[in-house]
């Protein structure tokens, strides 16, 4: 019985799946990018690549894509669920904390690299208009590849990455403004008053804005409870995509872009309890639909245009490399970061981005750019976003090299001692680890304290105490420490990460030493016990139970009365968090659960 269906009509969808499930692993199996790895195929499987060359072959030309404008549809909703997370991950609360970065250093960047590429493609011979464009567009970095690879190599919360992450937040927010412009200018190319015309765009905006606050204001956090409340995953997606959906159909049917609809709506639903679930729930639609877009994008890449034009490609990519690393570096100079960080930051920050391709190729759409200029200009961009994977290594590099070098006091050098005895460890030398280790003293219990602060660890041993320069989440640094003797492992340091690699690293060697942890709050607590700690002690509990026995003593409670409640409060929060059957607490000898240390 023949089919009526027609496979054609579905190899499109079927090139996309392909690449995002068979050619991207591979790529990030060789360390490629996966932005790069779609670009790269888009440029291979699209109308100027493949798709041109076997378009007449019926068995070929099922695996590529002979036009780019039947994904415009997926790309664009890729764009818009982009700008949704954008604004789920913006908050007034971190706008407000990073606001000297983000309105300082950011706005500085956006400005100054807008006006200096404007500049120059004005000089070029573009006209005043497509000049603007193409500087906002250039001064643009790479949200989705600079973040990816900071957090990749556990960066995003040193100083490099706070104020590249500040710069690309300014950035993000830039483009709302953009795309407005961009449409602005479309609506007015005809003729008529640029004033006029702002006018009214900026009151149909303000219409579809206030349409969609009042709307999500009303409805979101409601509609959100009731799909909660049902316990259905399946429908809690359907709210998520309606959302991010809704809102941006209502923003197009104004006349604006749908990008612009679902960040309002992102920004909305970032102050309600629901903002990680919808983040978790959005994630593989928004990496799908934007791997789209960038197949777009690279089908839009006419390699015959890049061969008539090597030196210009070259030389746009090079001068925007250039001109970028060294108006965030004097920046970053003046908002007092260091040479080292002002130069990571610089790097990584340099290259172009996805919003190159939105804010370009809604230009060319609206008539505003030459389509030749935009194909170079966006060509450059490519390459240097193929470049961002080892400029990240170079910037690090560099940025070790300029780092002042550690000088570590004589002190700080003597190793821990080779005698195999049982002592606890004390990981941490601040004011809970000097608390910790004078009471080891009180009852005399041997001990040795490591800290990766030299200055610290001097300060100690002058003082007489055994003290040692190292790093506790190196299981080789913990053995020459005598894990494989101590008696537990007392961690008191308030890294959260180095918490928890401590905590393994221990566990990994000894599973059955007693472990005592200092946690952030109760859900970290939670996550310690679940890895292998048989106390984990939140700051914030414990603060809460000495300020209420500070409280009830002083209101005339008798002592032992406030002692008892206390210990019961206490013995009850660690009932709750401790996972029941804890694996390290079965792990114990018998000796160890009674006597502790």
């Amino acid at each position: 019985m023949a089919s009526s269906v027609d496979p054609a009509a579905y190899k499109d969808v079927v090139v996309v799946l392909a690449t995002a499930g068979v050619i991207v692993p591979i790529a990030k199996s060789l360390k490629i990018n996966s932005i790069i790895a779609f670009i790269a195929c888009g440029a291979l499987l699209g109308p100027f690549g493949l798709g041109g060359l076997v378009s007449t072959i019926p068995l070929l030309s099922t695996v590529t894509v002979s036009n780019a404008e039947a994904l415009a549809g997926p790309a664009e909703l890729g764009v818009a669920f982009l700008l949704f997370v954008i604004g789920l991950e913006l908050s007034f609360e971190r706008l407000m904390t990073m606001r000297r970065l983000v309105f300082g250093l950011g706005l500085g960047q956006v400005a100054l690299s807008a006006g200096a590429v404007g500049l120059v493609a004005y000089a070029f011979g573009q006209p005043a208009t497509a000049a603007l464009i193409i500087g906002f567009g250039l001064a643009l970095s790479s949200t989705a590849m600079v973040v990816e690879l900071l957090a990749a190599k556990k960066r995003m919360t040193t100083s490099a990455g706070r104020a590249s992450f500040a710069v690309l937040l300014c950035q993000d927010l830039a483009v709302i403004p953009l795309l407005f412009l961009i449409g602005v200018l479309d609506s007015q190319k005809g003729g008529g008053s640029l004033l006029a015309g702002l006018a009214q765009a900026f009151i149909q905006a303000a219409g579809a804005i206030a349409v969609i606050v009042v709307i999500g204001r009303l409805a979101l956090r409601p509609l959100f409870r009731l799909v909660a409340a049902s316990n259905s995953a399946e429908s809690f997606m359907a709210a998520t995509l309606l959302t991010a959906l809704g809102t941006g159909l209502i923003a197009a049917a104004a006349g604006l872009s749908m990008g612009l609809g679902a960040f309002i709506a992102g920004l909305l639903l970032a102050e309600t309890e629901f903002r990680r679930a919808i983040e978790v729930t959005i994630e593989p639609f928004k990496s799908l639909l934007i791997g789209v877009f960038f197949l777009t994008v690279g089908m839009g890449v006419n390699p015959a245009e890049i061969a008539g034009n090597p030196v210009a490609i070259l030389a746009i990519a090079l001068g925007l490399l250039v001109a970028k690393i060294g108006i965030v570096f004097v920046l970053a100079r003046r908002f007092r970061l260091s040479t080292a960080t002002a130069l990571e930051t610089a790097i990584m920050i340099s290259p172009g981005g996805e919003f190159a391709f939105v804010l370009l190729n809604a230009a060319t759409g609206a008539q505003l750019l030459g389509a030749r200029a935009a194909n170079i200009v966006l060509a450059s961009v490519s390459l240097t976003m193929i470049a961002l994977p080892f400029l990240a290594r170079l910037a690090r590099h560099m940025a070790q090299k300029l780092a002042a070098p550690v000088i570590l006091p004589d002190e700080a050098k003597i190793l821990p001692p080779d005698d195999h005895a049982a002592r606890a460890i004390v990981v941490g030398g601040g004011r809970v680890g000097r608390l910790v280790a004078s009471m080891l003293d009180e009852h005399g219990k041997s001990h040795i304290m490591i800290d990766q602060d030299a200055a610290l660890i001097t300060t100690q041993r002058r003082a007489g105490r055994p003290a040692f320069y190292g790093d506790a989440t190196k299981p080789d640094f913990l053995k020459l420490c005598g894990l494989e003797e101590a008696t537990a492992l007392i961690v008191t340091i308030d890294n959260v990460r180095a918490v928890d690699e401590t905590v393994r690293a221990a566990r990994a060697i000894r599973p059955d030493i007693v472990i005592v942890a200092r946690a952030r709050d109760a859900a970290h607590a939670r996550h310690l016990y679940e890895i292998g700690v048989n106390d984990a002690v939140p700051e914030t509990i414990e603060a809460s139970l000495q300020l209420s026995e500070a409280a009830l003593v002083g209101l005339g409670v008798p002592m032992g009365l406030v002692i008892a409640s206390v210990h019961e409060r206490r013995d009850g929060f660690r009932a709750q968090l401790k996972p029941a059957g804890a694996a390290a607490e079965r792990a114990l000898p018998r000796h160890a659960r009674s006597r502790r240390l």
